[in-house]
């Protein structure tokens, strides 16, 4: 029986539109989650090859069931991070396309025992591998300082030391052990008259954590370049993002991969020998407001997509 992992893609028609999909090609979906994406790329490959990856071990179970049926599909349990070394386990030296689909999936913030959401009560653990440090171990172990730090520079959440702070003061009567118990700290925290703007007053907080616990940002940024390098010519690399600090490290490196020559501009000649490795079809696109009505989840969403040159 499959679990109920189910994710509703955002921009799907256009991201699959954005891979430009060869039969015969070889593409690599870094966050395959439930396998919507996955599917619908595995459905135009005809002699080509899909390796389905996900760090998450209940996204593997489901995959290796849904993506049973296909047999170009190879499903593989590590993260998006470490391409090069999946796919030279694989034997594969070049590829055609990459998908990163980035962001929590529906099926983790729904599922309440995961701790991604401040709507339910649940254990605070924000794992996306279900490995390593929880959100709980940070609240309870690092200093003011350091949780007001993570938390305003990845959420620019402008009440962060007053979070910390108060943070700090509840885990010295007791640990902070439940999404439900951070929420109602964070909540407080916040004048009254600022808590009704920009949704739910715990939504950045979580958000600062997330990233934290998962190593989010890092990965990508390290990602990206590996992503490029492992592209055949013409591939494509495309990446959905859903907030502006990870979609503010994807657009400066396709904007820097696009940087031809340097040279002052009355040099006869080029000396620099600086070329752009990538060609972008379109600047990004957002959700319609079909979509948005639809989804409210795509609100922030941005699709961005570089081929290589």
């Amino acid at each position: 029986m499959i679990m109920e992992f189910v994710h509703k893609p955002v921009l799907f028609d256009e991201t699959i539109d954005a891979l430009n999909i060869k039969p015969d090609g070889i593409y690599l979906d870094g966050t395959s989650g439930g396998g919507g994406h996955s599917s619908a790329i595995a459905q135009r490959l005809t002699s080509g090859r899909l390796i389905c990856v996900d760090q998450d071990p209940d996204a593997i179970k489901v995959l290796n069931e849904r993506m049973a049926q296909f047999k170009c599909v190879t499903v593989v349990h590590n993260n998006f991070a470490n391409i090069k070394s999946i796919l030279n386990n694989l034997g594969i030296d070049k590829i055609d396309g990459v998908l990163i689909d980035l962001g929590v999936s529906s099926f983790q913030l729904d599922n309440a025992e995961r701790g991604f959401s401040f709507h339910n009560d649940a254990p605070l653990d924000m794992r996306m591998s279900k490995e390593g440090i929880s959100a709980a171990d940070l609240v309870n172990t690092l200093s003011e300082k350091e949780l007001a730090d993570i938390i305003w520079k990845y959420s620019e959440e402008k009440f962060a030391r007053s979070i910390a702070r108060n943070i700090v003061k509840q885990r010295e009567i007791k640990p902070i052990e439940t999404t439900l118990e951070l929420a109602e700290i964070v909540k407080y925290s916040i004048p009254a008259a600022k808590r009704r703007e920009g949704g739910h007053p715990a939504r950045r907080t979580f958000q600062a954590l997330r990233i934290e616990v998962n190593g989010e940002l890092d990965k990508l940024s390290n990602a990206l370049d590996d992503m490029l390098d492992c592209l055949n010519p013409n591939g494509r690399l495309v990446v959905i993002t859903f907030h502006s600090l990870e979609d503010r490290i994807v657009k400066q490196r396709f904007a820097s991969w696009c940087e031809g020559c340097t040279c002052p501009r009355d040099f006869p000649v080029c000396v620099c020998g600086k070329k752009p490795k990538v060609k972008l079809p379109f600047k990004f696109k957002s959700p319609s407001d079909e979509e948005l009505e639809e989804n409210p989840r795509s609100r922030s969403s941005r699709l961005r997509v570089a081929e290589k040159i």
